[in-house]
């Protein structure tokens, strides 16, 4: 019985993503084990990784697509003795394939029913034959595309969309192209026999069509050059390039917005003088040179707030309804830039690991996290979490907190300023640190508690490498 391969969630939060890259073809034998393809989930690109055995039989979601549902059936596995060439996509609609559209132009005359048994003696698949019978196609004019060149659905769906007119024939060899392909293809005036498909068997997807670049034609002398810029001009205002939003752009949005709207804010802003650590921080980065450890300001911050949750830890909390989860451990989510947008890895039991590993962990989650290779268990949980833009040169900013958590520490770049040291006035480096707290969760005074244990940890340093 054939095996269907759905869309897995491969997050919590994942409601659809992006079948990014096959990495696998029709008539492949599959392994338990097997990585299939590449999806682009609400957080990172993850591999899809085969449980079942078998023969991939058909792919029903083309890679590039974008919004596929999870559990959505996105290929077909045959058992050991099927043959792939039966087995037919599910008849439940749980396949996101479109319905054949019929042609605009009418056809000369209705298909009379006694064509059905001309078909059977065609290279089809079942469905492929039930499909072109009930578009009046003729299978005997339709080149297969499938294994030992049967005829399979895309192939009726393609000439019932227009595949002659849109599918050009050079010496027998006929452009494949999928349905949509060819739809863009029309309304952009794109020639698809100048294009090389990069779908399964070749295929010209979606992806191929809206990334193709024609060549460059001669120009003529008397004509003007036609504008080649995809930029819209609206009727009044600036110019502007429109982009569909991201698998993860869409989740950054909606818990960020779900955050401001039901979670009440508040915010408490400290300075703190920073010497202290950064003299600490030179003399463990000297100590450790030899064994290639080179410790960041961030890693020491990660560290302070850790510790300073333990010692108040009615702020290591988070507000479920009717409950409050106090942790007995704290684990630190820290916000990275990623090409695809915010993620926040997590260094897990951050208050009793020490510099050096912090330093490790943050180094590898980072570069893992910009190349989106993160995963799940990498950046899901947290107890609170730690934005710094210094590097950018922000003086201050408040943060967004990342529900469930109770708190997120935002911190600026350290500055030279008029500083108050035992009573003189001098200058010093100073941070400024704002917390922002869940007051469901956290009471005013304790979240000022817990700002002043950072403070404290920081310019007293030494209290955190014991």
């Amino acid at each position: 019985m054939p095996i269907e391969l759905r869309m897995p969630a491969l997050s919590p939060t994942m409601e659809e993503g992006t079948l990014a890259k096959w990495l696998v073809k029709v008539g492949d034998t599959i392994a338990s084990g097997d990585i299939m393809a590449e999806i682009e989930t609400d957080k990172a690109t993850m591999e899809f990784e085969a449980v079942d055995e078998g023969t991939l039989a058909q792919i029903l979601v083309e890679e590039g697509r974008e919004n596929v549902s999870v559990g959505t059936v996105i290929a077909m596995l045959a058992e050991e003795g099927e043959d792939i060439g039966d087995v037919s996509a599910p008849a439940n609609g749980a396949a996101p394939a479109k319905a054949p559209v019929a042609p605009e132009s009418p056809a000369p005359s209705a298909p009379a029913p006694a064509k059905a048994p001309a078909q059977s003696g065609v290279k089809a698949s079942p469905l492929a034959k039930r499909i072109a019978q009930a578009g009046g196609v003729d299978l005997a004019a339709i080149d297969g595309s499938g294994p030992r060149g049967r005829i399979i659905k895309a192939d009726v769906e393609s000439a019932m969309q227009g595949g002659a007119s849109q599918a050009p024939v050079r010496n027998g060899d006929r452009v494949i192209a999928s349905p949509l392909a060819k739809r863009i293809a029309a309304e952009k005036g794109i020639d698809l026999a100048e294009m090389i498909g990069t779908g399964p068997g070749g295929r010209v997807i979606e992806r191929d069509v809206e990334h193709f670049v024609p060549a460059p034609k001669a120009a003529e002398p008397t004509a003007s050059p036609a504008p080649t810029s995809s930029t819209t001009v609206p009727e009044f205002g600036a110019p502007y390039d429109e982009e569909k939003v991201t698998s993860v752009r869409k989740v950054i949005a909606k818990r960020l917005t779900e955050s401001k709207n039901t979670v009440p804010h508040y915010y408490l802003t400290m300075d703190i003088r920073l010497d202290p650590l950064l003299s600490l921080r030179s003399e463990l980065n000297a100590a450790l040179e030899a064994d290639g450890v080179k410790l960041s300001v961030n890693d020491l911050l990660i560290k302070a707030l850790a510790k300073a949750l333990i010692r108040v830890s009615n702020c290591n909390v988070s507000f479920h309804g009717d409950t409050m989860r106090r942790y007995t451990r704290a684990d630190i989510s820290v916000a990275v830039a990623a090409p695809t947008g915010l993620i926040t890895p997590v260094i897990t039991e951050a208050d009793t690991k020490s510099l050096a590993v912090i330093s490790k962990e943050m180094k590898e989650l980072a570069g893992k996290a910009r190349d989106g290779k993160l995963m799940p268990h990498e950046y899901q949980g947290g107890t609170a979490s730690l934005s710094n833009l210094g590097m950018f040169g922000i003086k201050q900013f408040d943060a967004v907190i990342n529900p469930p958590q109770g708190m997120i520490l935002a911190v600026g770049a350290g500055q030279k300023s008029p500083y108050v040291i035992d009573g003189e006035l001098g200058v010093a480096t100073v941070m400024h640190a704002s917390g922002s707290f869940d007051h469901r969760a956290i009471d005013g005074a304790e979240g000022a508690e817990l700002m002043q244990a950072l403070k404290e940890l920081i310019e007293k340093p030494m209290g955190l490498v014991v």
